[in-house]
């Protein structure tokens, strides 16, 4: 994810040849508008910031290279700075560029999403509503607001996407979801974001029924030495907690490892190895019902950082998504 905590337009972009000189006002929309940016400028500035290639960028849009060439020339002339850094391997936007791009996409994504409500609405559907939430117990609650909301809206259209922390903080920058339930990643600048902190969750352990720890009336942390796990991506939340418990109680984190971010992965690892696996407790409870898993007593806790409801900064939500976000919240925290 692209980190803006630098990313003031005050301060001076990275130089390159032919750089224009930065405007000493805030620019306007409208004056853009009238100075000639046009609809078709801002779709190539997202497929060149996607592409980081001016060849496969023009590709995309189905123009030739020369085309989109001088369109970003410009585009950068209208604005009046430079836009991009033109480097060997291929254009990378500067701190205006990736100030107007993250502008861009909100504003394209909200006529997206405008035309997609009107036709809803049209229809009698009740909009459209896309959100995100990283795994239980945001899910539960998210799933439980979905029941709760239908009853309102029976045709409410909603896109709901399951993702770590960082990926789902990203898309709602580039307007992508409406809201998430989440965390601000730690190297993430949290300004941008209007963040309800719900609380904190707690992780178990999950292993196969017949695992040679299930049979165990409490695992220590040292049990879990030299064993096989399944873990998520290294600097995620969940390992990351994992590994501060097991470091806090003198013993060595995981090295035999099978690394996914799948979760119907991780589910198959731990049903047909003795790979264990660590995973919310209320994502853990759904799958005990099957009977082929079981979850590890442990005598340590395994606590996860707190999470909270998360909308982008000065961006109104839609009505359809307003009930939504209101349903979510009551779930998350009543009263």
């Amino acid at each position: 994810m692209k980190d803006f905590s630098s990313g003031k337009v005050g301060m001076r972009a990275t130089a390159s040849a032919g750089a224009v000189v930065a405007p000493r006002e805030p620019v306007q929309i409208d004056r853009l508008l009238r100075a000639g940016l046009k609809l078709r400028h801002l779709q190539l500035l997202i497929a060149l910031d996607d592409e980081r290639k001016l060849q496969q960028a023009a590709a995309s849009l189905n123009i030739s290279q020369p085309a989109a060439s001088k369109m970003l020339n410009d585009v950068e002339k209208i604005v009046g700075v430079t836009l991009f850094d033109r480097l060997a391997r291929g254009i990378e936007p500067n701190l205006y560029g990736e100030a107007l791009i993250r502008r861009t996409r909100t504003m394209l994504a909200e006529l997206g999403h405008a035309e997609s409500e009107i036709a809803a609405l049209k229809g009698g559907e009740g909009g459209v509503v896309s959100v995100g939430a990283v795994m239980a117990p945001a899910i539960e609650a998210l799933v439980t607001a979905i029941e709760s909301v239908r009853r309102r809206l029976p045709r409410l259209e909603i896109f709901a996407q399951v993702e770590t922390s960082d990926v789902l903080s990203e898309a709602l920058l580039a307007s992508r979801l409406d809201f998430v339930i989440a965390r601000i990643p730690f190297f993430a600048d949290p300004a941008p974001f209007d963040y309800r902190e719900v609380g904190a969750e707690e992780a178990c352990l999950v292993v196969r029924a017949g695992h040679p720890l299930a049979s165990l009336e409490a695992v220590t942390p040292r049990d879990l030495e030299n064993r096989d796990w399944v873990l998520q991506p290294r600097g995620s939340l969940l390992r990351r907690s994992l590994e501060a418990m097991m470091v806090r109680n003198g013993v060595a984190p995981p090295d035999r490892i099978v690394t996914t971010g799948s979760f119907l992965m991780t589910m198959v690892m731990a049903a047909k190895t003795d790979s264990i696996a660590p995973m919310a407790t209320s994502v853990a409870d759904l799958m005990m019902s099957a009977g082929q898993f079981c979850k590890l007593p442990l005598t340590e806790r395994v606590m996860v950082e707190p999470f909270g409801l998360i909308k982008a900064k000065g961006r109104k939500l839609s009505p359809a998504a307003e009930v939504l976000y209101q349903a979510v919240a009551a779930q998350l925290m009543p009263g």
